[in-house]
Order: structure tokens, then C-alpha cells, then sequence
């Protein structure tokens, strides 16, 4: 697994939104979990590909988010694509609600990872690209590996 440069252990990423999202601004939000999820989590069985997140009477919760049953959790698990509440203070959560109602931008959670024994949720205020943004998006990516690739070829030869 990856390690943040905080030093927080990266269990899942969102790469997807990064591909069908231009992400604004980003925050960090603590998530209400069971135990058996949790253990779940720890072993790497969680998938944020489809995931977004909604309010509902003033709290934000992640919809989407698959966490696998933990295998020995007989009848502690719980339903994988349930509702999570995320926490966060609720200064927070107004300014979001207002930006979110407002601006037609969208939540979406970019990551999740430890930090020490909490897992948190890195949570994306985006703005959805149009296909031709993609394509952009894309083609630049493409030209910076070509001129990377050329550069190396040529520290080789000199």
C-alpha cells in the first residue's frame, strides 16, 4: 500500500473521479463504522469506484461505498453498500450544503485511510468534466509520458 505524505496508510482510492471529475477542493472527514467493517477495511476489501456522497437531514453520508463482509463476522456484518455517516464539524457541513445547493458541484470521496487507529475519508467538491474534457485531460497525460520517455532514451545515449 501507498503511504500519504502525512504518514497515513492509503487503504483505498477513488481513481475514477479523478477521471470524471475536476476536483476543487478537498476534505478530510472521519467515518461511523462497525467493528466487522473496520476489520474489513484494515484487510483491504472496500471499493469507492461508484460512491458519492448526499445530505440527509443535515448530516452527510458516503452512498455507494462496498465494503466487503468480514469473513469471520457471522452475524456482525452488516449490509456492504449501507448508508455511512460521515463526521465532520458542523461549520463544515453548512458551507458544503450551501456550496453544493448553490453551485450544482457534487461530493465525492476520493480515499480512504488510516490515521493512527481512525479511518478517515478524503471527500473531493467536484465539478463534472464534459467528454471533450476527458479527451484533454487524456492527450496531455499521453504527451508528458512521450517527452518522459524521449528524455530517458536520451540520458541513455549521452
Amino acid at each position: 500500500m501507498a503511504e500519504k505524505k502525512t504518514g497515513n496508510k492509503i487503504i483505498a482510492q477513488n481513481k475514477k473521479a479523478y477521471h470524471d471529475y475536476f476536483v476543487d477542493e478537498k476534505y478530510e472527514a472521519g467515518i461511523a463504522l462497525f467493528g466487522t467493517e473496520v476489520k474489513s477495511i484494515r484487510a483491504g476489501a472496500v471499493n469507492l469506484k461508484d460512491s458519492y456522497c448526499s445530505f440527509k437531514n443535515g448530516e452527510l453520508y458516503v452512498l455507494g461505498m462496498h465494503v466487503s463482509p468480514y469473513e469471520k463476522g457471522n452475524i456482525f456484518n452488516r449490509e456492504p453498500l449501507r448508508e455511512r455517516k460521515l463526521l465532520m464539524h458542523r461549520r463544515e457541513l453548512n458551507k458544503l450544503f450551501g456550496i453544493v445547493s448553490q453551485k450544482g458541484l457534487t461530493l465525492v470521496p476520493l480515499s480512504l485511510y488510516f490515521s493512527g487507529k481512525n479511518v478517515k475519508v478524503e471527500v473531493g467538491l467536484c465539478r463534472g468534466k464534459k467528454l471533450y474534457d476527458k479527451r484533454d485531460t487524456a492527450a496531455k497525460n499521453e504527451a508528458s509520458r512521450e517527452m518522459d520517455r524521449r528524455l530517458r532514451t536520451q540520458s541513455k545515449y549521452d
